[in-house]
């Protein structure tokens, strides 16, 4: 669970080291606000990824499902500035799936962490894998990295791309290829929707 008073001292202590006056209008709610601002963007801390993907459905179906774009924001542990982009999830189903929102869900509760992309990217895929058993998964994140569009080499607009892949999606280039195509159905491929 999130400290919030400890939040909120180390925040008058990092202002008052910039050279801040803590006690300033402008800033004197200032520990307050980001204690309850951690408190939503770490809560994953506190949340499994068992819960949204335990609710499954039952299917005869052995087809790929794939829940494309979903935005994520997270913060990066290194610097601890924002990493933001889509996530994109695939399996194949073997007896069951679960409601899309629920991958939705377990990419925040991954996100909702102090985070490297590449370690998100395996825990999703996991998740996915250990929860619904499919055949196999396929999780591609791709973000705009704050710490290296802000500050340092400043490139604003590059992306990391990050890649997982388990089961029957290892080694097989025939569904990794379907989907990156089901992925890139919508981004000027030419096909009307």
């Amino acid at each position: 669970m999130v400290d919030q008073k400890k939040i909120r001292e180390g925040v008058r202590l990092l202002l008052e080291g910039i050279g801040e006056d803590s006690e300033r209008e402008g800033l004197a709610e200032t520990p307050d606000r980001i204690a309850r601002m951690y408190g939503e963007i770490f809560s994953g801390l506190e949340e499994d990824a068992a819960v949204p993907l335990s609710r499954v459905f039952t299917v005869d179906s052995g087809e790929m499902v794939l829940e494309k774009d979903i935005v994520f924001y997270s913060m990066c542990e290194h610097h601890m500035m924002p990493f933001f982009g889509k996530a994109h999830v695939a399996y194949i189903p073997d007896g069951k799936v679960v409601g899309l929102s629920k991958l939705a869900r377990t990419v925040e509760i991954y996100a909702k962490r102090l985070q490297i992309q590449e370690r998100m990217t395996g825990q999703i895929v996991d998740a996915v894998m250990e929860h619904l058993s499919p055949k196999g998964a396929m999780v591609v994140l791709e973000a705009e990295h704050m710490c290296m569009t802000m500050r340092g080499v400043k490139k604003p607009g590059s992306k990391t791309v990050s890649v997982a892949v388990r089961g029957v999606f290892e080694n097989n280039d025939k569904l990794q290829n379907c989907f990156f195509q089901m992925l890139r159905l919508d981004r000027g491929s030419g096909i009307e929707g």
